[in-house]
């Protein structure tokens, strides 16, 4: 029977995030870039103005609302997690150096994608009874377009209750587990056979952790991201630089190794990875992996904002990408380039191939802060996620199911601290990838809607 499960799995997975999700996420980027002629270029510079400009900013959000700035925190949060480190590596690992150059291409179309994603989740929202604002895919899939598209909302939330537990809770709590289990046992501060008691203990922690800052309604969660994400950003890119300033002279080599790599791989592999299909489609589906440009979760966070223009807040969709990918992403890459002199292509890696890069440069001390960031990263991950997933179970059923939800997904936590994962993560994965369908349906059916508030707000 598991066999089985396995198998379908499989073939489903293989599917949704194959050609066919490529194919439809960058055509339906590439349509809303052509449309709003390259609205991520012309006005890149007022979403960056709009966005880090708001940092300081310490006006009080509405009730029921968070700042636009706590937005795209929350929204971070749940985009920047273990896939920047052990993802990308996976990615250079077996699609070789080219990958990174795919992986720009989907960010650039991403922009625009997640711009859409996010005015149409403030134009459309609601307020829920308890005077919070509630929106994403599902709101602007019932409030955008006929009743008769209702179904597609539905099957969104369905989906996205289904993939939380794993994609947002379990396998990211055992992330932080494993990360500190790594750090103890390089300290031999214990021995192996003590982890499995220490692990409990953790997902307890971890269990309590989550439940207190979910349970503690969307300002809460806008608080705790807008402290937790840009610290380890910052963090993780002023380490990640450390390492390109130390290997400055072998940068440019690098960066020609991406670009030659994209196009011709063996150039540069060595004979290893052969095909330039293997590097797009990893460096794509890493890409949509990580910034979630597609998958329309983002626009959740951004929907709680307090504000009145809806294209402004689609300018910090822009900002999120960015930094996600562009930044984070290809810091990881640069420093796996850069760290590793050698590097074993068309092999599986993951974590160990960036840490190895931190390494390199800065001793085995750095495990230490690897642990850290990961444990940020993942934890910030599941906090965007169950927010998510709450939003989700609202829309299909009342505020009341909200916090039996939210209990039942803290409880998750002692799982994914104590349990072996595997099939979890690729069922919630492939859960995860059929997202994809009706919110990329419903962007392609709402681009007149984008590009009317865009001319309207821009005054074209």
């Amino acid at each position: 029977m598991i066999q089985t499960i396995i198998q379908i799995n499989q073939a489903l997975n293989t599917f949704i995030w194959g050609i066919p999700a490529m194919v439809a996420i960058i055509g339906v980027g590439l349509l809303l870039t052509i449309r709003t002629r390259f609205l991520q270029v012309r006005k890149f510079s007022d979403a960056m103005k709009n966005t880090i400009g708001k940092v300081f900013d310490r006006k009080k959000a509405q009730k029921g609302s968070i700042s636009p700035f706590q937005a795209v925190c929350t929204a971070l949060a749940g985009t920047v997690g273990t896939g920047n480190i052990a993802g990308v590596a996976g990615a250079v690992a077996i699609g070789g150096p080219g990958a990174v150059f795919w992986m720009w291409c989907s960010a650039f179309l991403g922009m625009c994608t997640k711009f859409a994603e996010v005015t149409l989740a403030v134009r459309y929202r609601e307020k829920s009874k308890d005077g919070e604002y509630v929106g994403g895919p599902m709101y602007y899939i019932k409030n955008g377009l006929s009743h008769k598209w209702l179904f597609l909302a539905y099957a969104y939330s369905i989906l996205g209750i289904l993939t939380v537990f794993g994609t947002g809770n379990a396998t990211q709590v055992n992330t932080i587990v494993a990360a500190i289990n790594e750090a103890l046992l390089n300290m031999h501060a214990v021995q192996e056979s003590q982890l499995s008691s220490i692990n409990l203990i953790l997902g307890i922690i971890i269990m309590g952790l989550v439940a207190v800052v979910l349970l503690g309604g969307i300002k809460r969660i806008g608080r705790v991201s807008e402290r937790l994400v840009p610290f380890m950003a910052i963090l993780y890119i002023v380490l990640g630089l450390g390492v390109i300033l130390i290997h400055i002279d072998r940068v440019p080599h690098v960066l020609a190794s991406i670009i030659v790599g994209a196009f011709n791989p063996k150039a540069v592999t060595g004979g290893t990875i052969g095909s330039m299909m293997i590097g797009l489609r990893k460096g794509v589906s890493r890409g949509i992996f990580s910034n979630e440009a597609g998958l329309g979760t983002g626009s959740i966070a951004h929907a709680c904002a307090d504000t009145d223009e809806p294209v402004r807040q689609g300018l910090f969709g822009i900002f999120e990408v960015f930094v996600d990918t562009i930044v984070i992403c290809t810091l990881t890459a640069l420093v796996i380039l850069l760290g590793n002199e050698a590097i074993t292509y068309g092999a599986p890696a993951g974590a160990e191939l960036t840490i190895a890069g931190f390494v390199s440069v800065y001793g085995h001390w750095v495990s230490i802060f690897t642990a850290v960031a990961l444990c940020c990263f993942a934890f910030s991950t599941t906090i965007g996620w169950g927010l998510y997933g709450s939003r989700c179970v609202e829309f299909i059923g009342s505020e009341k199911w909200v916090k039996p939800f939210l209990v039942i997904y803290s409880l998750v936590s002692i799982l994914g601290a104590t349990v072996n994962l595997g099939l979890l993560w690729d069922i919630a994965e492939t859960f995860n990838g059929f997202m994809i369908i009706p919110n990329l349906i419903a962007l392609f059916l709402l681009s007149n809607k984008v590009i009317s508030l865009a001319k309207e707000y821009f005054k074209e």
